[in-house]
């Protein structure tokens, strides 16, 4: 039964050829009492022991010869060497994780499993240059005297007076001096500086941060004569990203109280913008017109809010000051630039002359005796009509703040104008009339009136007076 069953199955075998069709074979039968005959048995072992033989290992163990383990020795110690580092890296996570924020702690330092090699360095004469304990070229620093104040014994005692213990000392302490204060490799020289040098060297070093400091702070916060701070520059250059301004071209004049800058119009949707503007930046400090507060304080307009303001918002509140009065010249007609926008203490004003060429102040225009004469005439009027007009003193009129542009007189400068019914109006309308007095009659116009009739003119006072004195003395009586 088990031959017929054998045979059935082996009788035939089909190959697949990798090159073509497939191909049949017939296999020989093979019965089950053949597989397990002796004679098979002996056939599988001789077909065994045609293989080569393995060396034996123990042969040539004992025959003395060492086999190659270095590569495993050094696998081992460094698989040993990755096993302790992790084991310590468990154990530190293990240590933080018991104490805690506890004051107390406990450490599993004689737990851990530190690696031999790890400690060891790669060579003997490396250097760690980062590590100025072990750096060859500093030189050594004085050794500190104990706290008893004094070493040696008899003969030999230093005490911590001793000169070249603190000339030494004090070298050393110029190391502690700003960075900018260039103090040299003084311990090198082995320097040795007095105490009176030291002292005059470290009072000079704080001497110069902070004269550092001022300058610093006076160049961001301050204007200078021809030149701006950050924050005023970056007013200006809002008003040009904004398109009211085309560019700026450059400074035109300076004074005491602000910078002019000339610039190209451009354009605003509430109100028409000229061709030629200039920004009268007013000056952030207050160094070279301190009398501001006497034209203000005493302005009921403003009074208000001068007292709470510190004196660099007090620069705002005057260039907003000038806006007001020539707002109000323009409606009166009088000659003025005209006002385009305020942006703090930067004011934008039409401009006051042709192709970037400045009109000439009154002092520096030549003009001729007709000129002047109509000069005279055009500011006497002003002069006569500004309180029913536009109700105001300039306080600051003379030939440096007035202008001769397309025959006619055009004033600026008008910041410090101020109402005639202030504490000080009519004083300073009798300044502004003995300005305008001298200027014209030494001018050679004949008709000029002295500074006594022009104010009775202007005024309508019928004041006199042997002298000036007497006849301010007057003048501020009323």
């Amino acid at each position: 039964m088990l031959d017929c069953i054998a045979i059935s199955s082996f009788e035939y075998m089909v190959l697949q050829s990798p090159w073509g069709a497939t191909t049949t074979k017939a296999v020989s039968p093979c019965s089950l009492a053949d597989v397990m005959s002796e004679q098979l048995a002996k056939q599988l072992d001789e077909e065994s022991n045609a293989f080569p033989d393995s060396p034996d290992v123990n042969a040539a163990l004992d025959a003395g010869e060492e086999p190659e383990t270095d590569c495993d020795l050094m696998l081992a110690q460094m698989l040993q060497m990755q096993f302790d580092k992790e084991f310590d890296t468990q154990l530190r996570t293990e240590e933080k994780k018991l104490n805690g924020d506890s004051k107390l702690s406990i450490s599993f330092e004689n737990y851990r499993m530190v690696h031999p090699y790890e400690d060891s360095d790669s060579s003997e004469d490396e250097v760690d240059w980062q590590d100025t304990r072990h750096d060859p070229y500093k030189a050594d620093k004085p050794t500190t005297t104990p706290r008893k104040g004094f070493t040696g014994k008899g003969k030999n005692i230093t005490t911590k007076h001793d000169e070249v213990v603190c000339g030494r000392k004090n070298t050393a302490r110029m190391d502690n001096f700003a960075p900018e204060i260039n103090v040299g490799d003084g311990l090198g020289m082995d320097l040795k500086l007095s105490n009176q040098v030291y002292n005059s060297l470290k009072q000079h070093c704080h001497s110069e941060q902070r004269r550092s400091a001022r300058l610093h702070d006076k160049k961001e916060h301050s204007t200078a004569e021809q030149a701006v701070d950050p924050r005023t520059r970056l007013l200006m250059y809002k008003m040009v990203n904004a398109g009211v301004l085309e560019n700026i071209n450059g400074c035109i004049s300076t004074g005491k109280e602000s910078v002019v800058f000339h610039a190209d119009g451009g354009s605003m949707e509430e109100k028409a913008v000229p061709d030629e503007c200039v920004l009268k930046v007013f000056k952030t400090t207050l160094n070279e017109f301190k009398n501001r507060d006497k034209y203000i304080k005493d302005d009921y307009r403003f009074k208000e809010r001068f007292s709470k303001l510190n004196p660099r918002k007090i620069i705002r509140l005057w260039a907003e000051k000038e806006m007001h009065n020539l707002a109000r010249m323009k409606k009166a007609d009088i000659p003025c630039p005209e006002v385009v926008i305020l942006k703090k203490h930067i004011l934008v004003m039409s401009f006051i002359g042709k192709d970037h060429v400045p009109a000439p102040k009154l002092k520096e225009a030549m003009l001729g005796s007709e000129d002047m004469n109509r000069a005279y005439y055009q500011v006497s009027i002003i002069l006569g009509y500004y309180d029913p007009w536009c109700n105001l003193v300039h306080a600051d009129l003379s030939e440096y703040n007035m202008l001769w542009h397309q025959g006619k007189v055009w004033l600026i400068d008008v910041s410090q104008s101020i109402e005639p019914n202030h504490p000080h109006g009519l004083e300073f309308l009798f300044r502004d009339c003995r300005n305008v007095s001298t200027f014209f009659q030494k001018g050679g116009v004949s008709e000029a009136m002295n500074v006594y009739e022009l104010f009775n003119v202007v005024s309508g006072l019928q004041l006199s007076g042997d002298s000036e004195a007497d006849f301010l003395a007057q003048v501020r009586k009323h």
